[in-house]
């Protein structure tokens, strides 16, 4: 969810919240946008209400959705969601935060990594894997499978990981189980000769993108929007696409999702929050944990906006928040069975289920050949 701008380059670690302070010049453009901020004031002021009141900062840092829609409106392309993770940071070392209140967000990715949910399938000259995340595959495990088939139809060296990226502990400020989980995984696919990673989850794609470097990364709506799609027929209507926040400013994965829905027969609509301007859907940055009338806030602003049309998104997350405010559909559902997802009738699983789902995905999966199958601590 984080803009990597230039001007954090003026930005130490060291010296974030300062640099934030010295740098906003207090124009409060994103402060129209953002209840947050509207709560609290604009970055600038946050940053300096951290010399005379760190607990407090510490503390209302965890209500940020670190969506970035403030990034991409600021004047002076300053990163506040950086400076806000790093007060989420700061609170853990300072033992400032009450983890209690995100255990069930954490027992869901504490799973997710354990060698029981864990998968590692790789084929004969494997060197890219299919890492479709954990809320695809446990909402909508066979829609995963499917994907996994239309990746291997193209090129059957491609594996598939179910494991997870570990982010909701990143944006939590919880740095070093961070880095000690996501260097497991990466050390498991170096290993391996991998090389490429596609995935499925936008949120998976951010964390890739910013601490995976070492492999060439893509997402699984670039690959069906190059290697194309069988055009669905008697299907038409106009849908809204909502953008997630975590790939705000990744352009290609716009255009492609665009393609995907339009080879689908559905004209898209535009909306004024969308690509590097779309909301956050309410879910980000574990905020309704914290703060849960903020999130609402975000998901009832997306759902206004879009109250005409049809809405479609690529995140599993996205879908499952917003769907609480009116019908969502994943558009990997209108991919793989159009009629039924356009009718509101597409399969998708909720908790419990989900876990049962990833399970028996990760079952189907061991009983196909591959050269090399391992679980995280195999």
């Amino acid at each position: 969810m984080y803009k990597q701008s230039d001007s954090l380059d003026i930005w130490s670690s060291e010296h974030i919240v300062s640099g934030c302070a010295d740098a906003c010049n207090g124009c409060s453009i994103c402060k129209k946008e953002c209840a947050f901020l509207e709560r609290y004031g604009n970055p600038g002021k946050i940053a300096r209400m951290y010399e005379s009141e760190p607990d407090k900062c510490l503390t209302i840092a965890f209500e940020c959705s670190l969506c970035g829609l403030c990034t991409s409106i600021c004047p002076k392309q300053l990163d506040p969601p950086a400076m806000f993770l790093d007060l989420r940071r700061k609170a853990l070392k300072k033992e400032k935060l009450d983890l209690s209140i995100y255990k069930r967000l954490l027992n869901y990715e504490k799973k997710g990594t354990s060698n029981r949910y864990s998968y590692y399938h790789f084929p004969e000259n494997c060197n890219a894997v299919f890492f479709p995340g954990c809320s695809l595959s446990g909402t909508r495990s066979e829609t995963t499978l499917k994907v996994y088939q239309y990746l291997q139809s193209h090129d059957d060296s491609i594996g598939i990981v179910l494991d997870c990226c570990t982010k909701p502990s990143h944006d939590l400020g919880r740095q070093e189980y961070f880095d000690t989980m996501f260097s497991q995984m990466k050390l498991i696919l170096l290993e391996n000769h991998i090389r490429t990673i596609i995935v499925a989850c936008p949120s998976c794609h951010n964390i890739f993108n910013t601490y995976a470097k070492e492999f060439n990364l893509e997402t699984v709506y670039e690959v069906m929007a190059e290697s194309g799609l069988e055009k669905s027929q008697n299907i038409s209507g106009q849908v809204t696409i909502h953008d997630p926040c975590p790939v705000r400013f990744q352009d290609k994965i716009h255009s492609s999702v665009r393609s995907i829905a339009s080879a689908h027969g559905l004209e898209i609509k535009d909306t004024p929050h969308q690509k590097a301007k779309t909301y956050c859907c309410g879910e980000g940055g574990s905020v309704s944990c914290q703060a849960p009338e903020l999130a609402s806030i975000w998901s009832q602003k997306r759902a206004d906006e879009n109250s005409e049309y049809l809405m479609a998104s690529y995140c599993s997350g996205c879908v499952s928040y917003l769907s609480k405010k009116k019908p969502v559909f994943h558009i990997l559902d209108l991919v793989f069975d159009s009629k039924r997802t356009l009718a509101g009738k597409a399969k998708v699983s909720q908790a419990p289920f989900t876990y049962f789902n990833r399970l028996k995905l990760k079952g189907k999966l061991k009983r196909l050949p591959a050269k090399m199958k391992r679980e995280r601590g195999g």
